[in-house]
C-alpha cells in the first residue's frame, strides 16, 4: 500500500514523458490526474491509520542487497504521515498552478512527479541507506527544474543548489556509515542502527556531521545562502513544493534520525541546537526586512520560521516534538500560498520589487484577491490567533521556555519581525495610489486563484481546528521522547547539562 505512493509518481512520470506529440496538450491533464489519484490514497491510507498507535500502522519490507545490509522498508507513522499528506497536496496544487503555456511540458511535469516521488520514498523510508537514496533522488529533478524554467541567472542558482544539497548527502551518508560500522550493526535497517552502547564522544561526532548535513537542507545559518538564489529562480510552482516540502527532509532528518538514533549525543548537545536555532531565527527575520524582491522577502523568512523546528526539537519533550512536527505543516501551507501569492503579483505587473509596486489592492483595477490572500499568509506567518501559525508557534514556544528560556525569547523576537517584514511589505506593495503602469493588469482567472484559495482555507480550518493536526503525531513523538528523557534523567548528564539549561 506505500509502494503506490512511490511508485505511483514514477509511472506516471514515465507515461506523461513518453506521451505522443498529437497528445502534449495531455500532459498536465494526465499529470494532475496521478497527483489526485495519489493524494486520495493518501487519505484513504490518513483514514485507516490510528492515532493512538505507537509505531508504525503501514509498513513494508522486502530485502534488497542483503551483503550491503540495504533493505527496501518502508513504514508510515505519525511523524510522517503529515508530512506524506503535505507532499500530496503540494503536488497537486504545483501542478495546477502551472502555467498551460510552459515550455516543454511533458519533461515538466515528469521531473514535478519523479520529484514527489523521491520526497515521500525519504518521508517513508525505514531503512538509513534506503532514505539516502531517496534523499538523493530528488536532487536532480529538482536542479533541472531550476536550471531550465527558472529565471535569468538560473544556471547560477540551480548550480549552487546542486552543489550544496550534494554536499548535505555527502554528509549524511558518511554519518549513517559510520554510525553502523562503530555499532557493528549487520544492517541499516532504522531499528538496527543504533547508537546504543557507543562511546558518547563518537555519538557526538557522527551526529554534528548529521547535523550540519541536514542544516543545509532545512537551511539554518550560515549554511542558507542557496536558498535565496534558489527561490528567486525558481518558477512558481519550484517554490511552492521547494519551501513547502523539500525542506522538510532536513527538519524531519532531524527528528527521525538526530533524535531517534543518536539521543545520548542529542540531549549533550541541545543548549547549542537551541542557541543555533535562536542566531538563525534572528538571522532570517532581520534579512528578510532589508530585501527589496518579494520573493527574497519569503524565502528569508522561511529560514527564520525553519528554526523555530530546530529550537522545538532541541526541547526534545513529547510536546516540542508534537510542536516541531505542527510547524512543520504550518510552514508548508503557508509558504505555499505566499509564493503562489507572490507568483501571480509577479506575473501579471512583471515585478516583484516592493520599491516599484504601489497600491495593488485597489478594488478596481488592481489585485485586491491576490492582495488579500497575501495578507491572510502574511497574518498566519506572524502567528495571528485563529490560523495555524499561531498554533504551531505557540506550542513551539510554550514547550521550549522550560528548557532553553532565553533562545525561545530571542525566537519570539524573531516572530515579532516577521509582522514588520510583512507589513512593510504589504503597506508598499498593495496600499497607496496605483501608478498609472498598473493601472490596466490583466484579469486573474481563477485558475490561479483556487490552490492560493485552497490554501487559505486549510490555514483558518487547522488555526481552528488544531486537534486534526495534532492528533497524528502525538503518540509518535512520546516515542521518540523516551530515550533523551532516560538521558536526561541520569545523574552524570544532568550535571553536566544542569548550567546551560538553566540559564
Amino acid at each position: 500500500m506505500l509502494s503506490v505512493l512511490v511508485w505511483g509518481p514514477v509511472v506516471g512520470a514515465v507515461l506523461v514523458a513518453f506521451l505522443p506529440e498529437s497528445l502534449v496538450g495531455r500532459g498536465r491533464s494526465l499529470a494532475l490526474a496521478v497527483a489526485v489519484a495519489l493524494f486520495g490514497w493518501t487519505l484513504v491510507l490518513a483514514v485507516q491509520v490510528d492515532p493512538t498507535q505507537v509505531g508504525s500502522s503501514f509498513e513494508e519490507s522486502v530485502p534488497w542487497l542483503s551483503n550491503l545490509g540495504l533493505s527496501y522498508h518502508l513504514a508510515l507513522d505519525g511523524l510522517s504521515l503529515p508530512l506524506v499528506f503535505l507532499n500530496s497536496l503540494l503536488t497537486v496544487v504545483a501542478i495546477y498552478s502551472t502555467n498551460r503555456a510552459i515550455e516543454r511540458p511533458r519533461f515538466f511535469y515528469s521531473l514535478v512527479l519523479l520529484l514527489a516521488a523521491g520526497t515521500v520514498g525519504a518521508f517513508l523510508a525505514m531503512d538509513l541507506l534506503l532514505f539516502f537514496l531517496f534523499y538523493e533522488v530528488e536532487l536532480l529533478p529538482l536542479y533541472l527544474l531550476i536550471a531550465i524554467w527558472g529565471g535569468v541567472r538560473r544556471a547560477y542558482a540551480a548550480t549552487k543548489f546542486l552543489m550544496y544539497t550534494a554536499l548535505s548527502g555527502v554528509l549524511i551518508l558518511a554519518s549513517f556509515l559510520g554510525l553502523v560500522w562503530f555499532s557493528g550493526a549487520q544492517s541499516f535497517d532504522y531499528e538496527v542502527a543504533r547508537s546504543v552502547g557507543l562511546p558518547l564522544g563518537i555519538q557526538i561526532a557522527l551526529l554534528v556531521v548529521l547535523l550540519i548535513g541536514f542544516g543545509i537542507k532545512i537551511p539554518l545559518f550560515p549554511l542558507h545562502t542557496w536558498l535565496p538564489d534558489a527561490h528567486v529562480e525558481a518558477s512558481t510552482p519550484v517554490s511552492v513544493l521547494l519551501a513547502g516540502v523539500l525542506l522538510k527532509l532536513g527538519t524531519y532528518g532531524l527528528l527521525r534520525f538526530g533524535v531517534g538514533l543518536f539521543p545520548d549525543a542529542w540531549a549533550t548537545l541541545a543548549p547549542g541546537l537551541a542557541i543555533w536555532a535562536a542566531v538563525s531565527a534572528l538571522f532570517g527575520a532581520l534579512a528578510a526586512i532589508s530585501q527589496q524582491d518579494m520573493k527574497r522577502v519569503v524565502a528569508y523568512s522561511s529560514i527564520a520560521h525553519m528554526a523555530y523546528i530546530m529550537l522545538a526539537a532541541a526541547a526534545a519533550t513529547p510536546l516540542s516534538l508534537t510542536a516541531a512536527v505542527a510547524q512543520m505543516v504550518s510552514h508548508g501551507l503557508i509558504s505555499a500560498l505566499l509564493f503562489l501569492a507572490v507568483g501571480v503579483v509577479g506575473k501579471k505587473t512583471g515585478t516583484r520589487d516592493v520599491n516599484v509596486l504601489r497600491g495593488l489592492l485597489n478594488p478596481e483595477c488592481g489585485l485586491p484577491i491576490v492582495g488579500s490572500l497575501t495578507i491572510v499568509g502574511a497574518m498566519a506567518s506572524a502567528g495571528i490567533p485563529g490560523m495555524v501559525g499561531f498554533v504551531a508557534e505557540f506550542l513551539v514556544f510554550r514547550s521550549s521556555f522550560s528548557a532553553f528560556p532565553v533562545a525561545t525569547l530571542l525566537c519570539m523576537v524573531g516572530t515579532g519581525l516577521t509582522a514588520v517584514y510583512f507589513l512593510l511589505m504589504i503597506n508598499r506593495v498593495f496600499f497607496g495610489r496605483l501608478p498609472e503602469q498598473f493601472a490596466e493588469l490583466p484579469p486573474v482567472p481563477w485558475s490561479d486563484r483556487v490552490p492560493a484559495i485552497a490554501l487559505a482555507v486549510a490555514i483558518v480550518v487547522l488555526g481552528i481546528q488544531p486537534n486534526w493536526l495534532l492528533r497524528w503525531s502525538e503518540s509518535q513523538t512520546a516515542v521518540l521522547y523516551r530515550p533523551v528523557a532516560a538521558v536526561q534523567a541520569s545523574p552524570s548528564l544532568s550535571a553536566a547539562t544542569a548550567g546551560p539549561v538553566a540559564n
